[in-house]
């Protein structure tokens, strides 16, 4: 319908221009967020430059606008990754004297070592778990508030705590030094913060904490498995790489793989939820199937998007490492059993209009493939990746 003349004249320009891009609606704090970025990843490439390959100049290079595009979409991220530069700088400052310093100095020794860091981690994923179910029996806004806050403390130490652990590697020894998602130990922690980063991001974008008691369930069997493992196995020690880890293959399939996992696992635990209130429990303090479904539906459709870039990684460094893009391996076999679940369950959603109970009990099954593909297979089996057995 066309405009009269008079009624152009009172109609806001907003109303028929076309709205600004993307770029158009970056702040003067945005692109100081994006500098600063670019900055430290060119002094780290200046630093640290002659200890790296070309593959991983590129990754340093290609994270700069990685995270500033990621933290344009998403604000907390900028805060995060300011307060980890902060607390891991301020650690590897204070080992001057080298690792003898974490057993010598305040900070290290009770907060900000790896081991430290780690477990206080774990002792705030336990106690987020504690105040999200909590608050959502109790109907207390209080409780989901201290949860996510909790939660968020956590995310900060796991992450300060990897990173902390990377730079103790290379005081162990230069040519022991290596990225810390190498064993159980490390990818457990990858696993606990992937998985509460996800969460943290949809209960921002769905304005709801009442899924946190769901998905904190998860994370803290993890933490709890994590302990154990510490505690029964020394894991926590940092041990050199095995030859077939030795690669830069490595820094770009484990995270993509964990990330599979982890979404996956959030979407197991929010279908549960589902479950819970399409039954009639909880059903008056959970969000609604609508926003459950959605939830279940996003996680599986990016985890799914990582396991399929993880496989095809992995498959490209299994023929560097061993020869071969595919061996049936144990875990190469159950890897592609996981994929092929959730390719199933999204065809059927996508083509067939998959919804409710059926897609909620079918995301909860998932949870335990998943669960033996990244667990089960080291306890029971062995093969080419037996150096991550139990």
């Amino acid at each position: 319908m066309e405009l009269t003349q008079s009624q152009a004249k009172t109609t806001p320009q907003s109303l028929y221009s076309p709205p600004p891009g993307f770029f158009r609606r970056l702040s003067a704090i945005d692109w100081l967020y994006a500098a600063a970025l670019l900055a430290g990843a060119l002094f780290a490439l200046n630093r640290f430059g002659a200890y790296m390959d070309y593959y991983e100049k590129a990754i340093l290079v290609l994270s700069a606008p990685t995270f500033a595009v990621l933290g344009w979409r998403w604000k907390p991220v900028r805060w995060l990754m300011a307060l980890l530069a902060v607390l891991a700088l301020s650690a590897i400052g204070m080992y001057g004297g080298g690792l003898d310093a974490a057993n010598q100095k305040f900070f290290l020794k009770y907060a900000l070592s790896s081991q430290s860091a780690i477990l206080w981690m774990s002792t705030l994923f336990f106690l987020s778990t504690l105040f999200y179910w909590g608050g959502l029996v109790t109907r207390s806004g209080f409780g989901g508030a201290v949860g996510s806050t909790l939660c968020w403390s956590a995310v900060v130490m796991g992450f300060t705590g990897m990173l902390v652990r990377w730079y103790e590697s290379y005081l162990v020894g230069t040519d022991i030094g290596h990225i810390p998602i190498s064993n159980l130990y490390e990818v457990f922690v990858l696993f606990c913060l992937i998985t509460a980063l996800f969460y943290l991001y949809y209960e921002q974008r769905y304005e709801t904490r009442q899924l946190g008691p769901f998905v904190l369930v998860v994370i803290s069997a993890a933490v709890g498995f994590l302990l154990w493992y510490t505690i029964s196995r020394e894991a926590s020690d940092i041990q050199p790489l095995v030859p077939a880890l030795q690669s830069w293959w490595m820094k770009i399939h484990v995270p993509a793989n964990f990330i599979g996992y982890g979404t996956f696992s959030l979407a197991a635990m929010v279908s549960s939820a589902y479950l819970l209130k399409s039954k009639g429990y909880l059903a008056d303090r959970l969000p609604s199937l609508e926003v459950l479904d959605d939830v279940m539906y996003k996680a599986i459709a990016v985890g799914f998007a990582f396991f399929t870039i993880a496989t095809i990684l992995g498959a490209l460094w299994a023929a560097e490492a061993w020869g071969g893009y595919w061996s049936w391996d144990p875990k190469e076999t159950w890897a592609l059993i996981v994929w092929l679940n959730y390719a199933a369950w999204l065809h059927m959603r996508l083509m067939k209009g998959l919804r409710g109970q059926m897609a909620a009990w079918w995301a909860l099954v998932g949870l335990l493939i998943t669960t033996f593909a990244f667990l089960g297979v080291n306890m029971f089996l062995s093969g080419l990746h037996s150096y991550g057995q139990l």
